[in-house]
């Protein structure tokens, strides 16, 4: 059996309080018209950042601990079409097509697949974590139509590219995609490997130790129950905003 790390827990439990809390200020802003411009600036943008990226961040380094890491993408993207099939549902101008969740399990099927190759390159663990980081940083506006890094734009992307779903998965959306929540392949298989080589690169140097022992019982809770946090966080709190508000 694998070695549970408890301060890895306590990361991604953090990071779940912190959606919680960024999803439950969405609704007062978007839903009960609470006017924080705060929100809907810098300060919102980079909490919400810092919290998705924590999320992929840490799942791609607890992906060398999984006993089975494409049958848990597998579940992980069967909850993703879950959250997407609900929100079509039941409120459809907040749609989440796909969202953290299926882009999580579609890196953890294909780096999970891909872990011979990925074995040999954490033999160089630095560099291909460095590799894959930057990767992410030059790619990341790959939605927006460029490739390029702090503003700088390198090369314009062609618009036909962004044609169907089939290429809004991998990071092109169409014209008229809409997701409250969007999260493509790519820039994110990226920061997931990123992840994957960071636990190799720590446990090439023995640090892994440090990371055994947690701070926050709560938190680590959280860590460990997050995907059906995740699913529920939502339901739950648009009732106890109906019935405060």
């Amino acid at each position: 059996m694998a070695q549970r790390y408890a301060l890895i827990d306590g990361i991604r439990g953090l990071a779940i309080v912190n959606m919680i809390l960024y999803h439950a200020i969405w609704d007062l802003v978007y839903l009960y018209g609470f006017d924080w411009q705060w929100y809907l600036g810098p300060v919102g943008t980079l909490w919400q950042q810092a919290i998705c990226w924590t999320f992929i961040l840490v799942s791609g380094f607890c992906l060398p601990l999984s006993s089975h890491p494409v049958q848990r993408g597998v579940e992980v993207s069967l909850a993703g079409l879950a959250v997407t099939m609900v929100t079509l549902a039941v409120m459809p101008a907040a749609r989440i097509v796909f969202g953290v969740l299926t882009c999580i399990g579609a890196a953890m099927i294909l780096c999970g697949l891909a872990q011979p190759l990925f074995a040999r390159l954490a033999q160089h663990a630095a560099v291909a974590g460095s590799v894959c980081f930057l990767l992410f940083l030059v790619t990341k506006h790959v939605p927006d139509g460029y490739i390029g890094i702090a503003g700088w734009t390198l090369v314009e992307l062609p618009s036909a590219w962004y044609a169907d779903l089939v290429t809004t998965f991998f990071g092109l959306p169409a014209p008229d995609f809409f997701s409250a929540d969007y999260f493509p392949l790519f820039p994110w298989l990226f920061l997931f490997a990123t992840g994957f080589f960071l636990y190799h690169l720590l446990a090439g140097r023995g640090a892994l130790r440090f990371f055994v022992r947690g701070h926050s019982r709560l938190l680590e809770w959280a860590g460990r129950h997050s995907l059906w946090i995740y699913l529920l966080h939502q339901p739950v709190i648009a009732v106890l905003l109906a019935m405060a508000l």
